[in-house]
């Protein structure tokens, strides 16, 4: 399966699409996030918004019907919510296109069109679901409306499998042990990062350290920063910051020049010292979440290492009733 065929099919289906819902749970829907930012931005025929997607079962956009188009990944293929939203869309008549990594389960059903990934270090991240949904947005962008940035957006994700693999090397050698140590030293820390970045800002913290590490932190817009969570900077207070690649950096650039004088414990994982500033800037934005995806599985293992305490461990996930 390919997206520009996929699309192709859909447009030739449906017509023109006018509006895009990506709805998963968790670690899908953050992956959906990046696609959904650039629509947002580019797009001047149509609409599109993400959701939870609990959420979108039981607050059904009006505006859900046959001329929508809805994105759906679970990866497990069994998250009974996405399952759910999918039906409410195909019983409205919306396109339906699924994403997961186990073929046969619930979300293949047949229903709609599935795209069944493989999963793993090695994969290129055009056939992963950060990769996939971008590549989907860009060319409903490009066949439905023209999009300059199309042939960038192929040739950016090329780019990050090339530059991933010494990126993941260069983070444990030189943040690994110094996050874990943080980590033993404070109990809670804040997160900061924003644009389309800001959903791995997001799922470092609800993802990778709360639901894998069992660490209490907190996410926070490094826009809003300056709106209230500032009040809260003090020295003894542990801050990381994504520091990005693309055009929210000033956002973060002077949150930490806040930060560098208000508190003594300040982490920078700095996208432009790891090669993502190579990635053409039309769409660097929307693919450097994938950069600090990978970073967070590295970063979060040194800390599992240093705790005793496997990344693959839940007390609560798939263990009791909820």
């Amino acid at each position: 399966m390919n997206a520009h065929d996929l699309v192709q099919e859909i447009i030739e289906r449906k017509g023109k699409i006018e509006n895009v819902f990506w709805i998963a749970c968790g670690g899908s829907m953050i992956d959906l996030m990046p696609a959904n930012e650039l629509l947002k931005r580019e797009a001047t025929t149509f609409t599109s918004t993400v959701y939870t997607a609990r959420e979108f079962c039981l607050m059904a956009p009006k505006s859900l019907g046959p001329k929508s188009l809805v994105i759906a990944c679970s990866h497990s293929g069994n998250t009974q919510e996405v399952v759910d939203g999918c039906e409410m869309a195909l019983a409205a008549g919306a396109e339906v296109v699924t994403m997961t990594d186990y073929a046969g389960s619930k979300i293949d059903n047949g229903k709609w069109t599935t795209w069944v990934y493989p999963w793993g270090k090695g994969e290129s991240q055009a056939e992963v679901p950060q990769g996939i949904g971008a590549l989907i947005a860009a060319e409903l962008l490009d066949q439905q409306e023209g999009y300059e940035a199309l042939a960038d957006m192929y040739a950016g994700l090329k780019q990050m499998d090339t530059l991933l693999p010494a990126a993941r090397e260069k983070v444990n050698a030189e943040l690994g042990d110094r996050f874990a140590e943080l980590c033993q030293q404070h109990k809670f820390f804040y997160i900061l990062g924003s644009g389309p970045n800001f959903s791995q800002t997001y799922a470092m913290a609800i993802c990778s350290l709360m639901e894998m590490q069992w660490q209490h932190c907190c996410y926070i817009h490094s826009g809003e920063y300056f709106h209230g969570p500032f009040e809260a900077t003090e020295p003894g207070v542990f801050y990381f910051v994504q520091l990005g690649a693309g055009e929210c950096r000033p956002m973060e650039e002077r949150a930490l020049a806040f930060l560098n004088t208000h508190t003594d414990t300040v982490m920078v994982l700095d996208a432009l010292e790891y090669g993502v500033g190579e990635v053409p800037a039309s769409v660097r934005s929307y693919l450097e979440p994938i950069f600090f995806y990978a970073m967070s599985c590295e970063l979060r293992a040194a800390r599992g290492k240093v705790f005793d305490h496997s990344p693959e461990v839940r007390r609560y996930m798939g263990v009791e009733q909820y």
